[in-house]
């Protein structure tokens, strides 16, 4: 994957020129402009405003890649249009700088609310929501400004936080490095100093390692321990059970897209942040977090046709040399951002059940760090049975938006069951129940797959 592509919520570049041509809405003209630290931003008020404003924060974007403001609408074409027509105003911010630029995006898009009270006063309501990156972003917002947020729409976010997300990809770069490439010395797990060379070198190991049959199951190892999904891409079907071959090559397409760039290479961003490296494996056994790999089958079945002995891996990865974290980079990874605890305001989370780039195991993780006094009333999750990172069709997001506002009105959640969800998704129409494919291809029609679904536990 090329470094300037690697962007979370890729998959979410939503189009829909028909239904966009069909709206009436009156609109004041967007006002792109700057803020002190020169991000930009982009407000769209509607002639009818309806007194809510939502704001959006958009993911992860490679260091280089374009940075244009983001509103909404850059993000969800398709949804553009009904949005205003129905009365929202639309507000985000670029953050100033790509990157893991959490610090940024809370300051900007703060900045951006302030901007747009100052044009058009207090909204009545504003609704937080965002991909990925944003998801995370969102419920930041939510937990720590209460007094500008009354809810919030996360979607597909790294809900596990900053902190536990990072150190749980070392887990996969740590097994990668121990057991496919102990011959390469320059490979960098932390303090990367030369981002592209090392992604360079991680690349040519995994082509290297994945030509055998051993070579694949520890790839599938190192995998399983970032827990990525065996079943890949937002169009193939979730291969069964029994095919071996195919989960597994889901699998490491998952880790050699994602998990390799971001650890071998975006690591870098981040550290340069922090001021050093946030990560530690200091004191993880890996024989016991086997254990509660979502996986372990599949790794199971891969060793013993590979006539490899998993238990004396995982053993020489509780031998290996531990990684160790520098203190005020896990401070600032901590508070850029951590999430979790007191839930002022009440959040809705939604993800695809088959995500290799946020796992649904993050929202297993934000689920447990809410006190279960308020979990309740203030939150909800919602899943969606398809593989893709924020693989949402339109009328998905919507149908959890209109479940968001509906909590904010009464006071409490109605029903969330997913047989009610897909039938009020269907009825929005073969247009808005598609979506860009990560490959930049719009999807045809597809069912509602909103799912009762329980994730399994996330690692760290």
């Amino acid at each position: 994957m090329k470094r300037a592509a690697l962007t979370l919520g890729l998959a979410f570049l939503l189009s829909c020129g028909a239904f966009a041509r069909s709206s009436g809405a009156q609109t004041s003209p967007p006002v792109p402009s700057t803020l002190p630290d020169g991000a930009t931003y982009a407000i769209e008020r509607p002639s009818n405003w309806n007194g809510t404003l939502l704001l959006y924060s958009h993911g992860y974007r490679a260091p280089g890649s374009p940075n244009p403001p983001a509103d909404e609408a850059g993000e969800i074409d398709a949804l553009r249009p009904l949005l205003l027509s129905r009365g929202f105003a639309l507000a985000g911010s670029s953050y100033a700088a790509t990157g893991y630029a959490v610090e940024d995006a809370l300051r900007d898009q703060l900045e951006t609310l302030d901007v747009f009270v100052q044009r058009y006063g207090k909204p009545q309501r504003t609704i937080a929501w965002g991909h990925s990156l944003g998801g995370l972003v969102t419920v930041a917002l939510a937990e720590l400004h209460p007094d500008r947020v009354d809810g919030a729409l996360a979607m597909c976010g790294l809900l596990a936080g900053t902190d536990a997300s990072w150190n749980q990809l070392l887990d996969g770069e740590f097994a990668f490095k121990v057991l496919s490439a102990q011959a390469s010395s320059s490979l960098a797990l932390a303090r990367i100093a030369d981002p592209d060379a090392n992604f360079k070198e991680a690349s040519r190991l995994f082509d290297a390692a994945k030509t055998t049959p051993a070579g694949r199951a520890r790839l599938a190892l190192a995998a399983a321990f970032v827990e990525e999904p065996s079943w890949y891409t937002d169009r193939a079907d979730r291969p069964p059970a029994a095919d071996i071959d195919g989960r597994l090559a889901a699998m490491l397409a998952w880790f050699e897209t994602e998990g390799l760039p971001f650890g071998f290479d975006l690591r870098a961003d981040l550290e340069h942040r922090a001021g050093g490296n946030p990560s530690t494996n200091a004191g993880e056994s890996y024989l016991d977090a086997f254990g509660q790999l979502p996986q372990r089958d599949l790794i199971v079945a891969a060793y013993k046709a590979a006539g490899l002995d998993l238990e004396s891996d995982l053993r020489t990865l509780d031998a290996a040399p531990r990684i160790a974290a520098d203190p005020s980079a896990v401070t600032y990874a901590q508070a850029y951002v951590d999430v979790g605890g007191a839930l002022p305001v009440p959040v809705l989370t939604m993800h695809t059940v088959a995500d290799g780039l946020s796992p649904v195991e993050h929202e297993r993780n934000y689920a447990e760090a809410v006190p279960v006094a308020l979990r309740a009333s203030r939150l909800r999750q919602l899943f969606v049975s398809r593989a893709g990172h924020c693989a949402f069709t339109s009328a998905e997001t919507l149908v959890a938006l209109e479940s968001l506002l509906q909590r904010l009105r009464a006071g409490t959640w109605t029903s969330l069951d997913p047989v009610d969800l897909n039938d009020s998704a269907r009825e929005y129409g073969d247009a808005l129940n598609s979506f860009v494919t990560s490959d930049g291809r719009e999807s045809p029609p597809v069912a509602p797959a909103f799912i009762d679904y329980v994730p399994k536990a996330f690692l760290r």
